[in-house]
């Protein structure tokens, strides 16, 4: 008897145990909305889309079996962007997203299982937003990062990863965001070898006091607007992050010679010098507990980069006066480079080149 109720019991345990499974088999999710993505980087967030802005704003989910969908759109017809990725921990490519219509783009695997999926915006703010409506595949789920430090890396072109990639197209056609790609640049590169999470708050062309070949709107300008628009009417929410180290990467293009159309006057170091603290002061009322880190410009030689360290060094000086209380600011000269990219800007091989050689740098400063 006591044998029977055993067997019983165990059969209604099995039982339960089947059904159990068919329950959570059914429950698998084949689709995942934009409001479900946990999304890294400058972005705006809704039921309906998520509007990625900021270059290398990224997000993941994980799939199972061969292939999914990502729906995407922009906001101009006639536009085209590029997202990249990457698939269970290796970088494929990227995925050129045309026009305003709401489609689907295939990402497809030589293996059915599991597996992971990074998207990354590849270029900057200004080329425009992209939007995610929803992302479809088999039990798909979004995926969050593991807690760690974030870095968010300030500059230009360079931190960008602009002009770095002809691999699509080449050098000197198509339109200027043809060659983008931020999972490459530098910053990208120390975040992911370091294990940090990050954003890229960079914008071609621009500078402290005055941009390539105009006067402004400067960084300081279009910080605290979410796309670094001057026209644009919204702002960011800085309480979003709380970085550990904020690295400002400005000076080349406030150096430039301009376009050799419009008058450009000398480099004024004596604007430069006051400019750039007031904004190191923007940012630290920002990010209170961030440490602030200045680095130079690989693309700046000669008798100019021994100027713009020492301006550096006079920024720091002023500003760990100011708040003796708080972590003294750091500062990084880079090597200087012979850029091979297009448009004398660093490749994507030079990207690598920087970040290797930055790496201890942001290393220590997160082991402080």
């Amino acid at each position: 008897m006591k044998i029977t109720n055993l067997l019983l019991s165990l059969s209604l345990l099995l039982l339960s145990s089947n059904k159990s499974f068919s329950k959570s088999k059914i429950n698998w999710k084949d689709s995942l909305k934009a409001a479900e993505l946990h999304v890294y980087g400058r972005s705006v967030q809704d039921v309906s889309h998520v509007e990625l802005i900021s270059s290398a704003a990224h997000f993941g989910f994980s799939f199972t079996g061969t292939d999914c969908e990502i729906f995407a759109f922009l906001r101009d017809a006639n536009a085209h962007n590029y997202l990249q990725y990457e698939l269970d921990g290796v970088y494929q490519k990227r995925i050129k997203i045309e026009g305003s219509q709401h489609r689907s783009y295939k990402i497809s695997t030589p293996t059915g299982g599991q597996h992971t999926v990074w998207i990354f915006k590849a270029t900057e703010a200004h080329t425009g937003p992209i939007f995610i409506e929803k992302i479809k595949g088999k039990q798909i789920k979004s995926l969050k990062k593991p807690e760690a430090p974030l870095i968010e890396f300030i500059g230009n072109s360079i931190t960008c990863g602009a002009l770095a990639d002809p691999s699509d197209v080449a050098c000197g056609t198509g339109d200027y965001h043809d060659q983008h790609n931020a999972y490459q640049s530098y910053a990208s590169r120390v975040a992911r070898t370091l294990g940090t999470q990050y954003m890229l708050s960079s914008v071609s062309g621009i500078g402290i006091y005055r941009n390539w070949n105009s006067d402004g709107p400067t960084m300081p300008q279009v910080y605290e607007k979410v796309d670094f628009q001057n026209y644009s009417q919204r702002q960011w929410k800085f309480e979003t992050y709380s970085p550990a180290i904020v690295s400002i990467a400005l000076g080349t293009n406030d150096y430039s010679n301009g376009d050799g159309i419009k008058p450009r006057l000398p480099f004024d170091s004596s604007i430069f010098v006051s400019t750039y603290i007031k904004f190191v002061q923007l940012v630290k009322s920002k990010y209170p507990n961030a440490q602030i880190a200045l680095l130079t410009s690989p693309m700046i030689n000669g008798e100019r980069n021994i100027i713009l360290q020492s301006c550096l060094k006079t920024i720091k000086q002023k500003i760990d006066a100011q708040f003796p209380k708080d972590k003294a600011i750091a500062l990084y000269f880079f090597k200087e480079m012979q850029p091979r990219g297009c448009s004398w800007h660093p490749s994507v091989e030079d990207h690598s080149l920087m970040a290797e050689e930055i790496i201890p740098f942001f290393k220590e400063l997160l082991n402080k």
